[in-house]
Formats: structure tokens, sequence, C-alpha cells
């Protein structure tokens, strides 16, 4: 551990250090670093090919040492041609920067040089199985970049990993890479949902045109389940409803089936025409039977200006939504385990019931959800909640953040309990902890939902990534033992940047520690 690795400085002028490079392992996997290489973007004069590599080798012990270079040509590769004319200055086979699973490492590595546009090519070793993996930072964008495998002789299946890095940190985060369309598949079936870290959209269907204090999300809901959302926030306007005399054992006419209106507050999501919720369920229903590992939650609240009732709305869609559907659904008022829940949707409710509709059939109990709160709980106490939406101006965002991160911090305490076979029989369940991420301010448009979401997205993408799970987040727990809850996002998937909600699904590998 007693070299560093960085670029030469030029010897009339040396600048200031650069910072050292700290890595952190948020999979079960023990990782070492064992090669570091230094991509420069300067021509090099013995390239041999308009995009040709010069590899380097260097015996660099520190940032202001001697340099013995041995070149020699390297074939070009696809990803090497697409970063134009570059050459590999320098090479360090490293030992000891071992990084166990779920911990921090500060390594004496220096950071990539962005005024010289430097990369690194850093190469991970899984001390279990020898497999190696190489990742280059910074990546071509500003996404979570995938490692590439490098197996060692062996046919064995390697992992998958994705990294994030934060320049302006020097921080790498290291998650394991989750199969966002089916993530859910891997894990244990008899955890309870609020064991789970599951990414969430706010106002979910609102990606469409609409005013711009009214759109929410960049992308369809479908785009966002196969990117791993799976709570969904929807609002409807409900019409009234008078149920026919006798709704046993009959099916209900299609042509007479109420419609619901998606909406957000008073708004229609859409401006080129109503949106309804049967073409949403039908969504719903084709991603779950095609991905019957995983569940979503639906939750579900009574805007905009019809004339029906919270009472109505549960009539209407306990008759003519739940019911043909049973099978799909999951609408008992406990929180179920993952093997309860698969393959369907899990209600959420938010209205209240008509006396018609049994409380057992009515979902989980979110109808006495508290307004505008930084920390509160749903009536039925089954929900905890961050939903601190009234920021007033762009000054105040910051103060929304440290809600939404004192709420991860109290889902990670919560979940001590980890599994359902720890809560006793008729003992009190874990929480379901619903933090949103969302903000608003319909008057002022530096706060509308997009403005904030650019703000807070990165922030919380940096406290997932370096501070959740720490002991220095103030909770006292261990690394490995953080859950984040439902975290609930605006805007995620934009230019496809899916980097919020793979940081949030990969914090599920805890999970595994204990299986």
């Amino acid at each position: 551990m007693g070299f560093a690795f960085s670029r030469p400085a030029a010897a009339a002028a040396l600048p200031a250090p650069l910072p050292t490079l700290t890595i952190r392992n948020l999979t079960i996997t023990p990782l070492e670093l064992k090669l570091v290489e230094r991509l420069e973007s300067h021509p090099h004069p013995h390239s041999h090919k308009p995009n040709g590599l010069v590899k380097t080798k260097s015996h660099a012990t520190s940032r202001r040492g001697s340099h013995e270079h041995d070149t020699s040509p390297e074939p070009s590769t696809e990803s090497q041609q697409e970063e134009g004319e570059r050459s590999w200055r320098a090479r360090h086979d490293i030992t000891g920067v071992a990084i166990k699973p779920f911990s921090e490492c500060h390594t004496p590595v220096y950071k990539p040089d962005p005024t010289h546009h430097e990369k690194l090519r850093l190469t991970f070793e899984d001390t279990s199985t020898g497999h190696r993996y190489s990742a280059e930072i910074p990546g071509p964008a500003r996404r979570s970049i995938v490692l590439k495998a490098h197996p060692k002789g062996s046919e064995d299946e390697t992992k998958e990993f994705t990294a994030i890095y934060l320049p302006q940190h020097a921080y790498l985060a290291l998650f394991s890479s989750a199969h966002l369309e089916s993530w859910m598949s891997t894990l244990d079936p008899s955890l309870p949902l609020s064991a789970l870290s599951i990414p969430g959209t706010h106002n979910s269907p609102t990606c469409h045109v609409a005013l711009p204090s009214v759109r929410c999300q960049a992308v369809p809901v479908l785009d966002q389940l196969n990117n791993g959302v799976r709570f969904l926030d929807v609002r409807v306007s409900s019409p009234a409803f008078t149920p026919p005399p006798d709704t046993t054992n009959t099916s209900p006419n299609p042509s007479a089936i109420p419609e619901l209106a998606l909406v957000h507050s008073a708004f229609p999501i859409s401006l080129t025409g109503t949106k309804q919720l049967s073409a949403l369920l039908a969504t719903l229903y084709a991603f779950l039977a095609a991905h019957p590992t995983e569940t979503l939650l639906l939750s579900l609240k009574r805007e905009g200006t019809g004339r029906g009732t919270d009472q109505h709305l549960s009539q209407i869609l306990q008759h003519h939504y739940i019911a043909p559907n049973a099978a799909r659904w999951y609408t008992s008022p406990q929180i179920p385990t993952l093997a309860e829940a698969r393959g369907r949707i899990v209600l959420v409710r938010r209205f209240l019931l008509a006396p018609s509709v049994p409380a057992e059939q009515g979902g989980i109990d979110g109808s006495v959800w508290p307004d505008n709160v930084a920390d509160g709980t749903c009536g039925s106490g089954t929900i905890r909640i961050q939903d601190y939406y009234g920021v007033g101006s762009s000054a105040e965002i910051q103060r929304k953040v440290r809600f939404a991160q004192e709420g991860l911090e109290r889902a990670a305490q919560g979940v001590g309990a980890r599994t359902a076979r720890e809560v006793p029989e008729g003992g009190p369940q874990i929480p379901l902890f619903i933090n949103f991420l969302s903000a608003s301010n319909f008057f002022n448009a530096s706060c509308w939902p997009d403005r904030i979401a650019v703000k807070i997205n990165p922030s919380m993408i940096e406290y997932m990534c370096m501070g959740h799970g720490s002991p220095r987040d103030g909770s006292g727990l261990d690394i490995g033992d953080a859950a984040t809850g439902i975290v609930v996002t605006d805007w995620v998937g934009n230019h496809g940047d899916w980097d919020l909600i793979r940081c949030i699904v990969g914090w599920n590998a805890r999970l595994q520690l204990q299986q």
C-alpha cells in the first residue's frame, strides 16, 4: 500500500496532488483491486493505427517519482476506438487493496485528472473464485458502468457488477448488477415486502404532454417496470356510482364499467386525450404475466374533479376491477411476504371504504395519510411516511434532501428485525417505509417536479453510494444492516439514466448475507 499512482507533473510547475480514490463494495463478494492502468487522451508518438492504443508499463512509486516506460502496441477494441486517439501511459499491479463485502477502502490511487481527460481502468479480483472484472472511470456517460468480466481459465459463471463513479468525491461504489426487469427473482420469498429496498415513482403515469407542474415522469410506466420500479403512485378521478342490486355471481358488463381517469391533482395527466386506469392495469397485468417472480405495489388515491366519493371509488374498484381479476390482486390489509405477493398487484389504499366493501379486502390501509410531513404514520400504523412536498423555493430543496436522508435512516433502523421469521406470530409488523423524493410548487417554475428532481436525485445517489448504512450516517447500524424502504422518485430514466433505481435495488444485496 506504500505507493501512489497518478499522472506525472510537469517539471516546471507541480500542481497540487489530486485526491486519492475511495472504493465502497456494496456487494456480498470479497473483492481485491489488482491492477490500475491510466489512460490519457493525447496522441501517442508510437501509435501505429489512427485509433491504436499503446500500453506502457510504469514503475511509479509516487506522484512526483520518475517513470520507466516499456511501450508496446496494444490492439484496439471497439470501446477503445470510441474513445478516440488515446494511450495507456502507465500500468501498475497492486496487492493489499482488499475490499470486504459492505465495506469501504481508501486507496492510494489518485483519481483521474479531469484537466487532462484521463481515465483509469481498474481491475478487481473476486477472491473466492479468481475471476477478474474491470471498469474504466469516468464512464462514457453520466450513468452506471458495467464491469467487464475476465474469467481466469474457468467455465464457472461469472458475476455481474456495476459501478457508480462520483468524480467530485473521488469515490467509486460497486453494486451487484441486478437484472432490473426481474430483480426480485433472487430474493428469499419468505421476506416481507417491508424488508426490501423498493424503487417507486411519484404520479407514475404522468409522462405525457401536460402542464409542466403536472408532468412528473420522463418515461412510460412499462419502461419504469422494465428498469426496476415496483411501487406505483397513481391518482384517479372517480364518477359517482350506484352499484347494481346484486353483484354476486355475475360478471360485469365491460361496456358498463365506469372509467377512472388518471389525474394529477385537478388536472388530467395528458393534454392529448384522457388516460384511463383500465389501460394502465392492462400494462401491469401483462408485465406480471411475463415476470411472475415480481410484485407491484399500487398506491391509489382519489383526486380530480369527478363527482364520486372515496366510497364510490372503493365500490367501483371492488366490483369492476378487482373482483373480475381476483387472482391478480393482493387486497389483504396485512403486509405480504414476497411469496404471497409474487405475480400480483398489492393494493395500497389511500381512500376510505364503503360499508359494503370489507376491510379484509380493502388492501393495505393508507386512508388517513398525513399531509406534507417529514415523518408521519398513517392511521392504521402500517405505513411510515416522509412526504414533505411543500418546497416553496429552490433554496428549500436542501431541506427536502435532509428529510429524505432521514427517511432512509429510519427505514434502515426499522428493518433491523430482518425477516418475517424473526417477527413473532401476531406481533407487530415491520411497517412499509415510504419515502417521497418528490416536491413541487405550482406557482414557482424553479420548483416544478423536473427542476427539483435534477437537484434531489443526484444528492440521493451520492448518499446511497457513500453514506447509507454506514455508521457515520448517525444510525449506528452496521453497513450490512441497511434497507432503503420504498423510495418514490420523479424523473428517473431521463436520457437512459437509471442510476438512482440501481442504487435502491442494489441495497437488497445485504439480504443475501442472511440466506
